[in-house]
């Protein structure tokens, strides 16, 4: 039997409560953590008795719902606890790592750098960066390494396969790695990349998919080279900024670095394994919190946002004729399906579903020209998803904790029952709660 974990308490600011309590009072109007509903949430109760009968049945501390219907938030809640020793809630503001759900924004990033014409899709990842010369001067290299486009690494097509060979966004590699080139921990987005030059590829770039946090790793240093700002500054500036979205950023590693609002995480499995940043690296750590690195996984899944945040870009790319951040062209570009056997079917049709740049997509049957996508996340202490349906009905459903005493993880065990309860609503509320949050 593991021995259970104790997590640090951190005291809550004024500043902090003072936060907490504007947060509340401004999420009102859509649904708070108290049992007070406006009328206009009360349309929706149905999502409250399906997160209370959930939150009941499976014992995650805490989660965050967002609903947004034709371009309005709708519903916006927490759920349980941010901190249980401190039973702190949740609220619809809270601050979740909410891993891979950055690849989209990634994703929207490049389609900006494109649209500014500063890169293109077919661009080559490595000359881009640089490193073409690199590849040139040590044969050993794998010769396909330099055919690596930027839409391969949108698309998980960029060659590697962690089912096949080595991971080198996990963890328990940053120490092989750090022994490889002979440096210090903590290793660095540069070191990865750098040791990942030496390593074949397992397939032929844009020939398979196989889900690839190291072609994002890469992603987000190409959006450096060519945005001429940190990853971190050129996402805040040209996709959050533009919505009104402020709190969102990347996240820490360590649980004393949280930020003002952020949640505590709980691994379901109490898991440890060995530090690979903070104080005490090599010792042992909780998986949230030291034995895994946020730093290094930026562009791939480093940022931490609320519910109501992701639901303001998910409305945002409702349309693909009114999308804020992008022409409809450029839409239609990062949700197109990969080229050749991928991303179409034997008689060059597009799969019925397939991952695009930076989202998996299922095309409308009755209206091509329309998507479903979605987006899931996950990492020890941590379960998220973005659903966007076709009919512009979005839900954005996040908790500070991955699995369930059975292993099952907390966002893929509530999506159908939010798929039932989203196609069962007749009385949809008129009122944007947007304003609320955005101004």
């Amino acid at each position: 039997m593991q021995n259970e974990i104790q997590y640090p308490v951190r005291r809550t600011t004024r500043r902090e409560m003072l936060g907490t309590a504007a947060a509340a009072i401004a999420g009102f109007a859509i649904g708070r953590s108290a049992r007070g509903q406006s009328p206009a949430s009360a349309k929706l109760a149905a999502f409250d008795e399906l997160m209370d009968r959930f939150m009941k049945e499976h014992r995650p501390p805490g989660a965050a719902l967002a609903v947004t219907r034709g371009g309005r938030l709708v519903h916006a809640r927490g759920f349980g606890l941010a901190n249980v020793e401190e039973k702190t809630p949740v609220e619809a503001t809270s601050l979740f790592r909410i891993a891979s759900l950055g690849k989209p924004f990634t994703s929207a990033a490049v389609m900006r750098l494109v649209e500014q014409g500063k890169l293109s899709l077919d661009d080559k990842v490595f000359d881009v960066l640089g490193l073409a010369s690199y590849l040139e001067e040590h044969p050993a290299t794998d010769a396909r390494l330099r055919d690596v486009r930027v839409r391969h690494c949108l698309q998980h097509t960029g060659g590697w396969d962690r089912g096949k060979s080595i991971d080198p966004m996990a963890s328990e590699t940053c120490f092989h790695i750090a022994r490889g080139l002979d440096v210090e921990m903590p290793i660095t987005t540069e070191h990865i990349i750098r040791f990942m030059l030496d390593q074949p590829l397992d397939t032929a770039p844009g020939t398979a998919y196989a889900y690839s946090n190291f072609g994002y790793c890469l992603l987000g240093r190409v959006i450096e080279r060519r945005g001429g700002k940190a990853y971190r500054e050129f996402v805040q500036d040209e996709i959050l900024a533009p919505l009104g979205i402020r709190r969102m950023r990347l996240g820490k590693n360590l649980f004393e670095d949280r930020a003002p609002g952020e949640v505590t995480y709980y691994d379901g499995a109490k898991r440890t394994s060995r530090a690979i940043s903070g104080p005490n690296i090599g010792q042992s750590a909780p998986l949230p919190y030291g034995a895994e690195c946020l730093e290094t996984m930026d562009a791939n899944g480093g940022w931490i946002a609320s519910a109501v945040d992701l639901a303001r870009f998910a409305a945002a790319l409702d349309d693909p004729a009114h999308c804020p951040l992008m022409k409809e062209s450029t839409y239609r570009a990062m949700l197109a399906p990969p080229e050749g056997p991928v991303g179409h079917q034997a008689d060059g049709s597009p799969r019925p579903t397939y991952y695009a740049c930076g989202w998996n997509v299922r095309p409308d049957a009755r209206s091509p020209a329309q998507y479903a996508k979605w987006h899931g996340g996950l990492l020890a202490g941590s379960s998220t998803n973005l659903v966007c349906q076709s009919n512009r009905v979005n839900w954005i459903v996040l908790f500070n904790s991955d699995a369930d005493a059975r292993g099952r993880q907390f966002a893929a065990l509530v999506d159908p029952l939010l798929r039932k309860t989203v196609g069962a609503i007749r009385d949809w509320p008129e009122e944007d709660g947007f304003a609320a949050y955005f101004g």
